[in-house]
């Protein structure tokens, strides 16, 4: 027997339909307002789609329980691997093609624990845990908390900077704690015929051998469409560990176009991999459920959310920040025409720029925890 749709099909709705629309508020997300009863245990993965909702999440139950049994019994386990890769740990585990320590955690005996806990009554202990247990990256170890974000959290700027030629790793594009003081602005032409290639990340399912996870993002940094800035190296590891974003200052040839970002550790063999991206549509940058294009040329302040993360940047490695326009086929490919891009053949060039000044700040936003 074969099933058939009978109306329209759900990919054909998931690309006509916008970003914050009643199609996808009402395939049963979470909402905020949502109140809950019920003892938790989430689990996830750093280069999984989904690390920032799964944190969301767990603060959304906590917040909004109705009882003290369920406010107590939040808990919350992110790993370093790509999405459902719990069996996947070993003593020498390996993201894509970034070694990351011994990540080994028994998940499914803690699962099992869990509810033999609240479904048979055994008394196992599985509530003596920490609330939150996370993976930090870099540093190769489990670390532990309370609450999310971590205490001690604090918020550090890194400023873009340099001479206006950031294109590619061997520009003069800088990441810098202090402001810049002098005004200057890099510019890149994103083609859609020629989009900047996924390598890596967070995605899943596509069938692709580097879909998920850590990569050397190294070759891609040599494209002059790929702004590049570096800080310098570092004096001192620093944790990163929590939600990213990335302010910027741009502007456009064209009436929509995107702007993408990617955080990036770059090691002191010059090896540069990817820790957390994100996007931007410009005409989805005032409300996701509203569309407003963008008129060419003038000046937008716009943020990217890069999700969570956590990642320990060691001594003497370097924090970068990749900016562009296009990282496919992660996100599909804006076609600058202010059009349906989903049934489009034409497309147009656009000159895309990034702005750094006293008055028109562009920064990255890290959270780090102090010592």
């Amino acid at each position: 027997m074969i099933a058939r749709w009978s109306g329209p099909s759900f990919p054909l709705l998931t690309m006509t339909s916008p970003p914050d629309s009643e199609y996808f508020r009402n395939l049963d997300f979470a909402r905020a307002s949502d109140t809950f009863n019920v003892p938790a245990l989430f689990m996830d993965f750093w280069y999984d789609y989904g690390s920032e909702e799964t944190t969301e999440m767990f603060n959304a139950f906590r917040e909004n329980a109705q009882s003290k049994v369920s406010e107590s019994n939040q808990f919350m386990i992110i790993g370093p691997s790509t999405h459902c890769g719990y069996t996947e740990a070993t003593e020498n585990t390996i993201v894509g093609e970034r070694e990351l320590g011994d990540a080994r955690l028994p998940w499914l005996d803690i699962q099992l624990r869990w509810y033999d806990y609240w479904l048979k009554g055994k008394k196992n202990g599985i509530t003596d845990m920490p609330k939150v247990q996370y993976y930090l990256m870099g540093k190769n170890e489990w670390r532990q908390s309370e609450v999310w974000p971590p205490k001690n959290t604090t918020y550090q700027k890194w400023y873009l900077q340099g001479q206006g030629s950031a294109n590619s790793r061997h520009g003069d594009g800088v990441l810098s704690l202090k402001a810049p003081e002098k005004s200057n602005v890099d510019s890149f032409i994103y083609d859609p015929a020629h989009p900047v290639p996924s390598l890596g990340g967070h995605s899943c399912c596509t069938g692709s051998d580097s879909e998920a996870g850590g990569y050397d993002q190294s070759e891609i940094e040599l494209r002059n469409d790929v702004l590049v800035y570096t800080s310098e190296a570092l004096s001192e590891g620093i944790e990163v560990t929590g939600s990213i974003d990335v302010v910027l200052w741009v502007s456009s040839s064209a009436t929509d176009t995107d702007f993408t970002a990617k955080l990036v550790d770059v090691y002191p063999d010059g090896r540069a991999f990817n820790i957390q991206e994100g996007a931007l549509r410009m005409r989805y940058r005032k409300s996701l459920s509203r569309a407003e294009l963008t008129t060419p040329g003038e000046l937008y302040e716009i943020r990217l959310d890069l999700r969570a993360s956590s990642n320990y940047f060691a001594k003497d490695h370097k924090i970068r920040l990749e900016i562009t326009s296009s990282n496919f086929p992660r996100w599909d490919r804006n076609l600058n025409t202010g059009g349906n891009n989903y049934d489009e053949t034409e497309w147009l060039v656009a000159n895309n720029k990034v702005y750094h000044a006293k008055d028109k700040l562009s920064y990255l936003i890290l959270p780090v925890i102090k010592k």
